[in-house]
């Protein structure tokens, strides 16, 4: 019993880990988003930190037009940044996770 015990922490310490090994990973994964018409384009790394910001003159001289831009292309790219982060930490979770009878995570 303590053996089996031993080896699920050791098990979840590798896992801990992992997951932060793939959390510094994540800080080199970029993702792009631009929006619709290609007039603003951002960049963030898969955690969700802003790299680069490329606007298009044109919206330069409509302050409105250009807030609205940046607010939903920034909720797009942080979307898509959200669901890579939130699918790699859970793919190193699931892998590194002891076999518990009757805990059945991630299905």
């Amino acid at each position: 019993m303590f053996g089996d015990m031993m080896g699920m922490m050791n098990k979840l310490k590798e896992t801990q880990k992992k997951v932060e090994e793939t959390k510094d990973r994540l800080n080199h994964v970029l993702v792009d988003e631009q929006s619709s018409d290609g007039k603003l384009k951002v960049t963030l790394t898969a955690n969700r930190t802003i790299k680069s910001i490329a606007i298009d003159d044109e919206l330069l001289q409509d302050k409105e037009m250009l807030e609205d831009y940046l607010i939903l292309t920034m909720n797009k790219a942080i979307e898509k940044a959200t669901r890579v982060n939130e699918a790699e930490l859970a793919a190193v979770a699931k892998d590194g996770m002891p076999n518990i009878p009757g805990l059945d995570m991630f299905k």
